[in-house]
């Protein structure tokens, strides 16, 4: 009866939880996404204006001065390091820009020395491409150092010159990404903790929606994960601030975990929709100042004032006269919690630091990055996607520069600059790059020649053009990535034509260029590739082994750190199955049968972690109920099952069958219908029948796989 239940809600749920797009893959649909795709654009202002300012300024000065060449190297250097000033502590993002800029330095006088000389650079080119592809398994920040590398040992090269030019240059380029560092951290000494205060600032008014929030689908993404782990980095981040005003930093992340716990706790409670609902909004107000104090740096007196109110509704929703459900003791919670976020929003506004210091708060120890050496040493092997895309760089970026050496290319320095540029370590993002970056060099080159058939024949007037093209680039190229490429060409061009090289030269050429390096990029790819549907189950089995290391802590209800960190541990490795049924889906030849699993497990994975999420904010009820070690026992027993069918997920295979969880959730609720707590024990009843669906649906969406990749290696068999 049991197992038909299941697959009767299995069936339900899996045909209203389609929110990705069919599996069947079309590469012209896939382009049409490509093209017709805009997000929302997320660079800060301030971040274009000071990042436009690092390119433009220099020039400007150079021509003023009578030393356009010194600008056009400063600028140039700027423009080639721009996109490693990203959001994060100013302590990363200045590691990050330093490193960048470096990188541009030594790479500068590489290319500036051997440039003449095809063996050597053809040595370097490969070197620098294995080198350079490889830091992505340090992240994207990283990997933009190893490619500002490649893009300035193949621009310089097509310029040689003595040694004492090759050192001067170089050095100019290296001081524009020094200029770059230095506008970046100008803000260092007057707003140390900006960062991190913006980051909290997301997080708190996502608690605020979440808050308005009267229902959720439970296949969905819990809320604000991407968030919470962004702001975890920031704040316990190997880069983080040092501070006493860190520690009111670290108690308003955690509480922001125990809120968003009690949110989600609360609307599982289905207790009266009245008080639930107004209390919500009143929390929804709270919160939503506290955003606002610490993205402005004020003391939070709004949010002192809504607080006010939210006590006042608390007494008066709670006098006992209405019935509550169990919502109460949440009720309580909650307001505790956003008082202290009150009071902690204070100390790390405009009122300074906090007046005691704390001992140090860490990320999970599973979260902490190892030594650079280790992870390096780690990657080291053909079956790691990291080395795979350093031989594929390498190879690719030699073969460009080796044919437009041969073919004698004008301005064929395009070739390989574009080829390390398009080159990415998955499929989809080769491809849209690939795309757009062909699209958008034409639309560049179109535009700014009508641009500058408009423009009066002036420097400065050229000059100003630039700088609106530089703007729209850095602003721009999260959101789209053809139009960013066609504003940066158009900056390209009239930066070149300082130079005297003029603006409607070689159009063509550039055009062909680009065309070829993205092609080159693509067939690199495509010849030796890294699809991720031969990774897609071994990070589903990461996730689901993450929900049963959460589900072990659980059972152990005093140990309040562990909960902390494998609910870290499982909000990570969530994010990351996602990311690869993402990059799965927009591949060619996947199997829909897999991404139907992919789904179907992400789903119901969610449904368990929002489950999970809610047992844990409910601990503090369920104390009160006697047999505390049967309970215990049976959430261990719950989260061998899910061990069990992460294993199984990871093997490819049907599993043995599992203990009969519904039995002893009926037993376990059978010996505590006697409990004094009513209110506890029917809380247990909903969560524990929820708890042991979730599993026993996840095994089933498993053991189905498995048995109909058994008859499909036995078919072909025969």
């Amino acid at each position: 009866m049991d197992s038909v239940r299941i697959m009767q809600n299995h069936r339900s749920r899996g045909t209203s939880e389609t929110p990705m797009p069919s599996s069947d893959y079309s590469l012209r649909a896939h382009a049409i996404e490509s093209l017709t795709q805009i997000k929302r654009p997320d660079v800060p202002w301030q971040v274009v204006l000071r990042n436009t300012a690092a390119v433009i300024l220099p020039l400007g000065i150079g021509l003023a001065t009578g030393h356009t060449e010194v600008g056009l190297a400063i600028g140039a250097g700027a423009l080639d390091t721009m996109f490693s000033d990203q959001p994060g502590p100013y302590r990363q993002r200045m590691r990050q820009l330093l490193l960048a800029s470096l990188a541009a330095g030594l790479a500068s006088l590489c290319g500036f020395l051997i440039g003449g000389q095809l063996l050597p650079m053809l040595l370097a080119t490969a070197a620098c491409g294995f080198f350079g592809g490889l830091l992505v398994v340090f992240g994207t920040d990283t990997a933009r150092v190893g490619m500002t590398s490649m893009i300035l040992l193949v621009i310089t090269a097509s310029t040689p010159t003595s040694l004492v030019g090759a050192l001067s240059g170089a050095t100019l380029i290296f001081s524009g990404g020094l200029l770059l560092t230095l506008f970046s951290l100008a803000a260092w000494p007057w707003q140390r903790y900006l960062p991190e205060r913006h980051a909290l600032a997301h997080v708190y008014a996502g608690l605020a929606t979440l808050a308005r929030q009267q229902a959720h689908d439970d296949a969905d993404v819990p809320a604000l994960t991407e968030a919470m782990t962004t702001l975890q980095q920031t704040l316990l981040g190997e880069h983080r601030s040092h501070g006493r005003a860190m520690e009111a930093f670290g108690v308003l992340l955690e509480l922001a975990e125990r809120i968003r716990l009690e949110l989600t706790a609360m609307t599982e409670l289905h207790a009266n929709p009245t008080t639930h609902m107004m209390f919500r909004a009143d929390a929804a107000r709270v919160l939503t100042a506290i955003a606002g104090a610490l993205e402005q740096g004020e003391s939070p007196e709004q949010a002192a004032r809504a607080l006010q109110t939210l006590q006042a509704s608390e007494r008066a929703l709670l006098d006992g006269s209405a019935s509550t459900g169990g919502l109460a003791a949440h009720i309580h919670a909650l307001s505790g919690q956003l008082a202290a976020a009150v009071r902690n929003a204070d100390w790390a506004g405009s009122r300074g630091e906090l007046r005691a210091s704390a001992a140090e708060t860490h990320l999970p120890k599973a979260l902490r990055s190892s030594s650079a050496w280790a992870t390096l040493r780690a990657s080291l092997t053909p079956h790691s996607v990291a080395f795979r895309h350093a031989l594929r760089m390498a190879v690719c970026l030699s073969a460009a520069l080796w044919i437009s050496r041969l073919l004698q290319l004008p301005h064929g320095y395009w070739l390989p600059m574009t080829a390390a540029i398009v080159l990415r370590p998955d499929f989809s993002a080769t491809f849209n790059f690939g795309l757009l970056r062909v699209l958008g060099t034409v639309l560049g080159l179109v535009l700014t020649t009508a641009l500058l058939h408009f423009t009066p024949s002036e420097p400065w007037a050229h000059l100003v053009l630039m700088a609106v093209l530089c703007m729209a680039f850095r602003y721009l190229a999260t959101a789209h990535y053809g139009i960013a490429v066609a504003a940066l060409t158009g900056t390209v061009v009239i930066l070149l034509s300082f130079e005297g090289v003029g603006s409607s030269a070689a159009v063509m050429d550039r055009v062909i260029n680009t065309a070829l390096g993205c092609g080159m990029a693509l067939l690199a790819y495509v010849a030796w590739p890294t699809w991720e549907r031969g990774r897609a189950r071994a990070a589903l089995a990461v996730m689901l082994d993450a929900y049963a290391s959460y589900l072990h802590a659980l059972a152990l209800p005093d140990q309040r750190h562990a909960h902390h960190e494998t609910r870290s541990v499982a909000r990570t490795a969530r994010t990351n199955a996602q990311a690869s049924i993402d990059r799965m889906r927009t591949e060619p030849a996947t199997p829909p049968a897999l991404l139907a699993l992919a789904r179907a497990l992400f789903a119901n994975g969610n449904r368990l972690a929002r489950t999970a999420m809610t047992l844990e904010a409910m601990i503090d009820d369920l104390a009160t109920l006697p047999l505390q070690t049967e309970i215990g026992d049976f959430v261990q027993q719950c989260a061998n099952a899910v061990q069990t069918i992460a294993t199984a997920l990871r093997e490819q295979r049907s599993m043995e069958a599992l203990p009969d969880l519904r039995t002893r959730q009926r037993a376990l609720m059978t010996l505590l219908q006697d409990s004094g707590d009513r209110a506890s024990a029917e809380l247990l009843a909903r969560l524990s029948d929820r708890l042991v669906d979730n599993v026993n649906t996840l095994a089933y969406v498993v053991n189905r796989a498995g048995q109909e990749s058994a008859a499909e290696a036995e078919a072909q068999a025969l």
